[in-house]
């Protein structure tokens, strides 16, 4: 090797070594700490979506087959619109409180679990209070729940509300419902991760099942002059 060429490396090495060096920490500083990134729990977020969509769908769906049972023997627009409010009305109560009583129990059962650990010495004060922000809400699980069904319910009465067509005004009933099936089905395959066209299918025609067949009872019993 030339003597001259060793003389450089040997004066460069060093230098390179420092920069690189340098470069390193200021790699280091620019990472954030993990420890005080705050972390975000999508799943509840998920979990909440997803009872969303199954709320409004139960809406969307009881509300439908509700408005056409009674089409199927009430041709007029009033009785139509009137049952399915009543409807909108009771399920979103009924929903509202089996989510309350539903919640509401599995809060009692995490508390108590909370407060043995307590007892036994197992979690301190603070990670006990963390732990009681963090337990669900009777109340807002019921609200939402009444809302995601009110605003499924919704659906089949803006359809029907200004027809005066008796067979116009269930068609539209039906379309509007199928398309919101779709929908609804499409979101909740997406949420579960499950085949998006295969899903959305099975609720439509599911949906479609449950009118006709409230439909066709219907009628059948007002025939038979019960």
């Amino acid at each position: 090797m030339n003597p001259s060429s060793f003389e450089i490396q040997q004066s460069t090495t060093p230098s390179q070594n420092e920069s690189n060096i340098n470069d390193l920490e200021a790699q280091v500083a620019s990472t954030p700490d993990l420890d005080l990134v705050p972390v975000v729990d999508y799943s509840k977020r998920a979990q909440w979506l997803r009872a969303a969509v199954l709320g409004a769908n139960d809406g969307l769906l009881s509300t439908a087959s509700l408005m056409m049972g009674v089409g199927a023997v009430r041709p007029d627009v009033r009785t139509m619109i009137l049952t399915g409010i009543a409807g909108l009305v009771a399920g979103a109560c009924s929903m509202a409180l089996g989510e309350f009583v539903s919640v509401y129990s599995q809060y009692d059962i995490e508390l108590a679990q909370m407060k043995r650990e307590k007892i036994a010495n197992t979690i301190d004060r603070n990670e006990y209070d963390a732990k009681k922000e963090d337990l669900p809400s009777p109340l807002q699980a019921a609200a939402a729940s009444a809302f995601a069904f009110a605003m499924g319910a919704v659906v089949p009465l803006l359809a029907a509300a200004f027809v005066k067509s008796h067979h116009l005004r269930l068609g539209l009933v039906v379309a509007a419902s199928s398309l919101a099936l779709l929908g609804f089905g499409g979101l909740g395959a997406f949420l579960g991760k499950a085949p998006l066209v295969k899903s959305s299918l099975r609720v439509l025609v599911g949906g479609w099942m449950a009118m006709g067949i409230t439909f066709g009872v219907t009628k059948l019993i007002a025939k038979t002059g019960v």
